[in-house]
């Protein structure tokens, strides 16, 4: 049977929202697929660059700077468990294979590749699965799910974040018109974790040195974009990430000091100091998502 290709259409609606007003998610067909660890090398002192390639990429779509993917890891026993397609979605197995959610930091249609930058914050699988991935590692990736498809017609962007949440930033900026105006703040430990970033003219990078300071601790984000003059008759788009009970103001902040609607700014927690495997889309925070 052949396999009838609809991409056009969400890509058209892409399209549409990107000229539009306000931000909007749009879904596309989410897929397993088998890729292979092509090579990695460090970017910064702070990530480490995974880059997937193989025949599984075939197809593969990247429209979001903060698009995400799961990396699905084996069982304890050496058993992989994937999720199966149902339609346009996947069916998981229960209970859940262990999994992590990481930013695609780029995808190369032509090359056939995938980057996913992951951050070292210290032990855990995903860091611990980075720092020992070789060449030829069979990698199961999930998604993207889509993305938040966000207008290139603001008059500025506002962009912060912590370490896991710069590779997003990075293609943010990358991505942003060379036109575009605005701020970016990135909370790193020292400047070693610092990384070259393509960002237009007229938006400002601020890197924040949190110092010995753990991870999630500091509050500089916070004070940081409280100090930015937004100049009240222009429009602004926000987005924020990193740890989730950092951030609990800021989503406070960007909709009532503000008073940005749903549709102009994204504050969503990427981690959570003590959980293992957080899942943004399970906070029980009481603020919910930005």
């Amino acid at each position: 049977m052949t396999r009838v290709d609809h991409r056009h259409r969400h890509r058209e609606r892409i399209a549409e929202v990107r000229a539009g007003h306000s931000a909007e998610k749009v879904p596309y067909p989410i897929r397993i697929r088998e890729t292979e660890v092509v090579r990695t090398c460090p970017v910064g002192a702070g990530l480490i660059r995974v880059t997937l390639g193989g025949p599984g990429v075939a197809g593969f779509e990247a429209h979001a700077p903060d698009e995400h993917v799961k990396l699905v890891f084996p069982d304890p026993d050496g058993t992989v468990r994937l999720p199966e397609p149902n339609g346009r979605m996947l069916r998981w197995p229960r209970p859940s294979p262990t999994s992590r959610e990481y930013t695609v930091r780029r995808h190369d249609p032509e090359t056939g590749e995938i980057d996913i930058d992951v951050a070292l914050h210290g032990p855990g699988l995903g860091a611990d699965w980075a720092r020992t991935a070789r060449p030829g590692t069979v990698v199961h990736v999930a998604g993207p799910p889509g993305g938040l498809i966000v207008p290139h017609t603001y008059d500025r962007y506002l962009l912060a974040g912590d370490l896991t949440a710069l590779p997003a930033i990075a293609r943010w900026l990358e991505e942003l018109p060379r036109t575009a105006a605005g701020w970016a703040f990135i909370e790193v430990a020292d400047a070693a974790e610092e990384i070259p970033l393509s960002a237009p003219e007229d938006v400002e990078i601020h890197w924040l040195h949190r110092g010995e300071r753990p991870p999630g601790t500091a509050g500089l984000l916070e004070r940081a974009v409280r100090g930015v003059p937004v100049p009240g008759h222009e429009r602004l788009y926000v987005w924020i990430a990193g740890e989730a009970g950092e951030l609990k103001p800021l989503r406070r902040w960007a909709r009532t000091e503000l008073g940005l609607g749903p549709g102009d700014h994204d504050v969503t927690g990427y981690w959570k100091r003590g959980v293992a495997d957080f899942d943004p889309d399970h906070d029980p925070a009481p603020d919910g998502h930005g």
